[in-house]
């Protein structure tokens, strides 16, 4: 086959059937492998209406077309399932060593439906697959139970990747995602308690088939160009992290927006991964600060800059990289400090989880994030809506509708790391107070009422990414419009701009300086680009393909001639674009089968700026974000006032079956 096996693995938990499916060409052809495949499966699998926690859901473990062709920067993978904690189509996408792994059992794809009467885990090898007791392991969390089913399936020298949940997936929290590699997680849309509803520990993987490339030496140049423009990326050892803070303030500064090349970005993610941008985004505004109502003038330097990337850099004990990647943006770090746990290491916390227990809840103290971590790590649970639910814990706390009575005796206050702690194992542990938040900020809200949903910061049920709305504008458009809210992954002016892909889509706004108060506008380029962006990304979720290769820009990594070079389809970008558009309008016909209004995921008014904030970068900014969707919407070819795809849009990309 071209680049995919052309197989699925499928399997009945109720029953412990097992089967093998053949996939045809055009099924690829029309949505790639990756979300596109696991799109075009659960549509047909998943009966309208059904229970997210009940055995009628399906849920998928797909890897990237590209993956193992030779590519470079295509080694994640992603699982699927109807979300809990949406109620619509939920994705979560992750790194490590497990997508390859996939495709080595001979399967882009390994699907559950059903309910086990007893936990078991799936292993899979190049000659058998089977469901085997997993009672001795469930209770364990992530690490321990990977550690302890990797000694278990390892044959001949060789260990087996695994995917598997923790005691918070197990306890089915609505925020908890599923684990490989030791705690890195496919954090999102809550699968995790999709999984732990199945009674589904974990999946296990030990085969060897190999991917073939219709086109290897090809793919071997496209991979070596781009590789050998990484290798000259690299920052001084001596350049210090702290410059990134008057750069930040710079970057705040400026009334104009340039279009750099995104390959720049290769050095600082080698040197301090996404964790470049801790101290960086709060000073320039990117990242909210007290739960979306504050500004750097309530977070003092005396806090924030002990979140700075030098001093994890100072506790790195070794980098690693995914798969296939050749820039290498992971590290394990030590924790300092702590002493009521029993581990002394983590992986390096993400941007995302510094800023989510940091300048998200006014705590400066970096062992207690470290910490938190590995806690949340080990127990599945995202940490971007962990995070928002501890701030709105606080926030609720500090104005009466939560009390001592609620909490136990637990002072819940602003930067308090002991007590941030405290929360979070009892969230983990579903105890007290925590048994609520443990299902996201919108449960606790409808749970708790008192006006309590002022504080609960969410879109449709899912927290949002910390990339602030206010910020870059068209964030809070893909919080808001794409079918899986509150994700900061899909696009925002920023990607956009060093994406460039005008460079290869016909119909791509190009784009050069422009006054930075152009991205506020609900204007028709906006939109287009706003399209073109999330059209682009599911093509990237399609092939496995990473994030941060993306945003070097299509003209260094290019994925539409590496597709080619594995399938010779000789396909266009602006046909794959295609591709991408066809994926997302299913996703979107998926929620709206399922009884989801598009118009309910608003953001939250604090993402809007409204009211505005007083101080700090984003002083006095307002967006537009649902006049902006409207657009988006429309140049989706979906019905600007309802978000549903049109019925000439479906006739178009073929999509009449699913409608």
């Amino acid at each position: 086959m071209k680049g995919y096996t052309g197989k699925i693995l499928f399997v009945d938990l109720s029953t412990g059937r097992i089967t093998d499916e053949s996939i045809p060409d055009e099924v690829y052809e029309n949505f790639l492998s990756g979300v596109g495949l696991g799109c075009y499966v659960l549509h047909k699998r998943i009966p309208e209406g059904a229970n997210p926690l009940g055995p009628d859901n399906v849920l998928g473990f797909v890897s990237g077309l590209l993956t193992g062709t030779g590519s470079v920067m295509t080694g994640r993978w992603m699982a699927v399932a109807k979300s809990p904690l949406t109620g619509g189509w939920g994705d979560a996408n992750c790194g490590g060593t497990f997508s390859p792994a996939i495709k080595r059992c001979g399967y882009d794809g390994i699907f559950f439906q059903g309910i086990s009467n007893k936990p078991v885990y799936l292993y899979v090898d190049s000659h058998k697959a089977e469901l085997r007791d997993a009672t001795h392991v469930w209770g364990q969390d992530a690490v321990e139970a990977e550690n302890t089913l990797e000694e278990e399936c390892a044959s001949a020298g060789k260990r087996p990747k695994i995917a598997v949940i923790g005691t918070s997936g197990e306890k089915q929290s609505l925020i908890s995602g599923i684990c490989n590699d030791r705690g890195r997680i496919a954090a999102r849309s809550g699968l995790g308690a999709v999984m732990g509803s199945k009674r589904l520990k974990a999946v296990v993987l030990a085969g060897n088939h190999r991917t073939k490339c219709e086109n290897p030496e090809l793919m071997k140049a496209i991979s070596k160009e781009f590789t050998s423009k990484v290798k000259k990326m690299n920052i001084p050892r001596f350049l210090s992290g702290r410059l990134l803070e008057p750069a930040g303030k710079l970057l705040s500064k400026m009334k104009s927006v340039a279009v750099p090349d995104g390959i720049m970005a290769a050095g600082i993610l080698k040197k301090w991964g996404t964790g470049f941008n801790n101290v960086m985004g709060i000073v320039n505004g990117d990242t909210p600060i007290r739960n979306w109502n504050g500004s750097v003038l309530n977070f003092s330097k005396s806090r924030y800059r002990n979140l700075g990337p030098d001093l994890l850099e100072k506790r790195e004990v070794k980098k690693y990289s995914c798969y296939s990647c050749v820039v290498g943006c992971g590290s394990v770090c030590r924790i300092d400090d702590i002493t009521d746990g029993n581990f002394r290491e983590t992986h390096r916390p993400e941007y995302e989880t510094v800023s989510a227990f940091g300048s998200l809840l006014l705590n400066g103290d970096l062992d207690s994030i470290l910490y938190i971590n590995e806690l949340l790590n080990r127990a599945g649970m995202d940490s971007i809506s962990a995070g928002h639910a501890v701030a709105f814990a606080i926030e609720c706390f500090e104005n009466g509708i939560l009390t001592n009575n609620d909490t136990d005796g637990l002072e819940l206050a602003w930067g308090d790391a002991e007590a941030i702690i405290k929360l979070v194992k009892q969230m983990i542990n579903r105890e007290g107070i925590g048994n609520l938040l443990a299902d996201g900020v919108r449960v606790a809200s409808r749970k708790i009422g008192k006006g309590s949903e002022k504080y609960a910061l969410h879109v449709g049920g899912q927290e949002p990414g910390l990339h602030d709305s206010r910020f870059d504008p068209m964030m809070g458009v893909h919080y808001c419009a794409d079918p899986t809210p509150g994700k900061h992954t899909i696009g925002c002016f920023q990607y956009y701009n060093y994406v460039q892909l005008w460079n290869e889509v016909s119909w791509a706004p190009k784009v050069s300086m422009y006054p930075k108060d152009k991205e506020y506008l609900a204007s028709r380029e906006n939109a287009t680009k706003s399209v073109a962006i999330s059209c682009y990304k599911q093509v990237i979720d399609g092939v496995g393909g990473c994030l941060f290769a993306m945003t070097m820009g299509v003209h260094n990594w290019n994925p539409f001639r590496m597709l080619n070079a594995a399938t010779n389809w000789n396909k266009t970008a602006d046909e794959y674009l295609e591709i991408g558009m066809r994926i997302q309008t299913l996703r979107q016909l998926f929620n709206v089968r399922e009884g989801i209004d598009p118009k309910g995921n608003k953001a939250h008014p604090r993402m809007s700026g409204n009211p505005p904030l007083s101080d700090g970068p984003l002083k006095g900014k307002t967006v537009p974000i649902q006049d902006m969707v409207a657009m988006y919407w429309e140049h989706m070819g979906w019905d600007s006032e309802t978000g549903i795809p049109t019925e000439e849009t479906v006739a178009k990309l073929g999509l009449a079956d699913f409608s």
